[in-house]
Order: C-alpha cells, then structure tokens, then sequence
C-alpha cells in the first residue's frame, strides 16, 4: 500500500476526480454542511467498492473554522473555542458514525491549538472531548487520528499519553508543521512514528519573517520546504505502509486538480526507487 493516494473532499470534489489521477486509496473530508444520512453513507460505500476504491481516513472538519492566520486558527479551528464544543463533538461524533457505515478503520480532524499546560481549562476540556470521540470511535473499530501542525510533536506526543487511549493515533502531515513555524518535518515523524496511522503528503514555506502571526504558504508538492524526497525516505525507514495521500488546498480548482496530479505523479517517482 506505500503507493499514491489523495485527499479529496465531499463537498468540493467526487470519486471520479480522485479514480482520475489513477489511485486507489484516499481520505475523504466531509464539510460540515453534510448531510451525513445513511442514504448518503449507501451511495458512497457503493461507488468505492464498485470502483475498487479503498479509504483510509474520513476527515471532519467544522462550520466556522477559518486558516486566515495564528490568531484565526486558534478562535476557530477544532475542539479549543469553548462556544462550538458541544456541537463539534456531537458532529464528530457523527462522522464516526457515518465512517463505520463506509468501513473506515480511522477517523481525523485538527483539534486546534493545544496549550502546553496540562492544567489550563481548556487543555482539561480537549482532554475530555477525545477521549469522548477515542471511546465512540472505538466501539467501530476505529482509530481517532490527531493531525500535526499546530503543536511542537513533543508536546502533541505529551497530550496523547495524557488522553491515555490506544485507539487515539496520529496523521502526519509534514507541511503543517512549517506553515505553523511549530517543528521540523523529519525529527517530528521520527519522534511520532509509532503513532503515525496515516499521512497527507503536502509542500508549503515557513511565515514570512517579521509578519508576526502569519501563517506560512501552502505550495504544489515538491515545490516548497518539507523535502518530499527526504519525507518519502523517512517513511521508509520508519516502517510506514499507508497509501501516501496527496493534499492540495489551492483556491483554484483547476489549478488544484493539476497539482494533485503532478503530486501523485511526483510519488510514484519516488516510491519506485
């Protein structure tokens, strides 16, 4: 399975899109308007296993999360703003559901900025919410994947022996560790690799210097500062297996679709040596 996949999302792409760039495996984020029925659980279980599709995460992501800036993600990205708790867990919640309906083994979201002090209410709130999410996810089988980026990894590796569930498990995505300006790539996935379960291969250069608060810029796979070589490599030599999912969040669809494809053409280059 260490070959090309992407990640594609329900509301913005298809399945066709994603059979288009010739791969078989994928991550599919819902948007929060979706209506996760099991009338729409049906049609998607029957066009991946009609397509011989396989995937590996189903991805949540919440109404009102806004990727502007620092101080954007953390009022609004994930489990931190206190006002949007109770719904998001209920919508997690939900999409785990709706994962066990397609058999999918692994679900994933960015929990937003984690603070490092283990006594701050709202890291005790967070705590609370996965293991709540860890303990449904559980009664399907199913792993709570955390994504990097929005914490140095020993502070994200701390939290989840804190949260204390062998069912909570990482997504490792290198880029966002750069546009955060939180950790290098390669040490992180060495230090996290045990709880690595699956991957976004996705390129970006760190914030502007003397900008304070800004994010770094998300750039096509292979053009920006992760060294996907080197991550591929890595990968490797830590014993990885998934599917290598390509990520490409570019406004322009078009212009997304082609760096999906020059992604996933990028890998196989790699992946044959």
């Amino acid at each position: 399975m260490f070959e090309p996949g992407v990640m594609f999302w329900a509301d913005r792409d298809n399945l066709e899109m994603a059979l288009s760039l010739g791969v078989k495996y994928g991550q599919l984020g819902i948007p929060d308007g979706m209506q996760l029925t099991a009338e729409a659980a049906a049609k998607w279980k029957a066009a991946l296993d009609a397509a011989g599709f396989t995937l590996v995460t189903v991805f949540a992501a919440y109404e009102g999360e806004d990727y502007t800036d620092m101080a954007t993600v953390a009022g609004s990205v994930g489990f931190i703003p206190p006002a949007t708790r109770a719904l998001r867990l209920a919508r997690t919640l939900e999409v785990s559901d709706f994962a066990a309906q397609l058999g999918v083994g692994s679900i994933a979201c960015h929990v937003g900025f984690v603070p490092e002090d283990a006594q701050d209410p709202d890291y005790l709130a967070v705590r609370q919410m996965v293991r709540d999410v860890c303990d449904h996810a559980a009664k399907h089988g199913q792993n709570f994947a955390l994504e990097t980026g929005q914490e140095p990894a020993g502070v994200l590796l701390r939290f989840i022996g804190d949260v204390d569930r062998a069912n909570l498990r990482i997504n490792f995505d290198p880029a966002n560790l750069i546009l955060y300006g939180t950790d290098e790539p390669i040490g992180a996935l060495e230090q996290l690799a045990p709880l690595v379960v699956s991957v976004h291969c996705k390129d970006g250069d760190p914030p502007a210097a003397g900008v304070p608060g800004a994010l770094g810029l998300e750039r096509p796979l292979g053009k920006g500062s992760v060294g996907i070589g080197r991550f591929v490599e890595t990968l490797r030599k830590v014993g990885f297996h998934g599917p290598l999912n390509v990520e490409r969040e570019a406004e322009d669809q078009d212009a997304r679709i082609r760096d999906l494809a020059d992604g996933v053409r990028l890998l196989r280059s790699l992946v044959a040596v």
